[in-house]
């Protein structure tokens, strides 16, 4: 009798208590494990600057991220508002990957000696092709699309 009691004074009923704790928890978990973007292929390219006739390139689209210049040889840089991190594995080359750990979703830092690495755990990514060099991240992190044109580096 108690419990009718609570119920008719406005108190919610226990089922719909436990039903709202675990709707919560289930958003939680989806937020926290999915990336919410699909990899794509292809995100090597080459640097097509240097020739000055390209002036059909620039209405492409794409974001800006960066000038080729201001990504190190062998290193690379985090562009956390994109989601992205950009390497230059060697001269000329560079590529881009999601900047989302694959092990928790936390996001990388940095990128030293060929490798991008994730602060939270310590997962290292290769930054060549974003394969795993170093766990508990287990599946390499995701391809993204960028172009190089005209010393401009464009995340498409």
């Amino acid at each position: 009798m108690a419990s009718e009691s609570l119920q008719s004074q406005g108190a919610p009923a226990r089922r719909t208590v436990v039903a709202a704790a675990g709707a919560a928890g289930l958003a939680v978990a989806l937020t926290a494990c999915g990336s919410g973007e699909s990899s794509s292929s292809g995100s090597s390219t080459s640097q097509n600057g240097g020739s000055g006739g390209g002036s059909g390139d620039d209405g492409a689209g794409g974001t800006v991220l960066a000038k080729a210049s201001d990504i190190p040889e062998g290193g690379g840089k985090v562009f956390g508002d994109q989601g992205v991190v950009v390497t230059q594995p060697t001269k000329g080359e560079f590529k881009a990957f999601s900047s989302q750990c694959t092990h928790q979703g936390c996001a990388v830092s940095r990128i030293a000696d060929g490798v991008i690495v994730c602060p939270c755990h310590n997962s290292e990514f290769s930054a060549a092709d974003g394969s795993v060099r170093k766990g508990p991240a287990a599946q390499p992190l995701p391809a993204k699309n960028i172009s190089v044109t005209n010393g401009e580096i464009r995340l498409v």
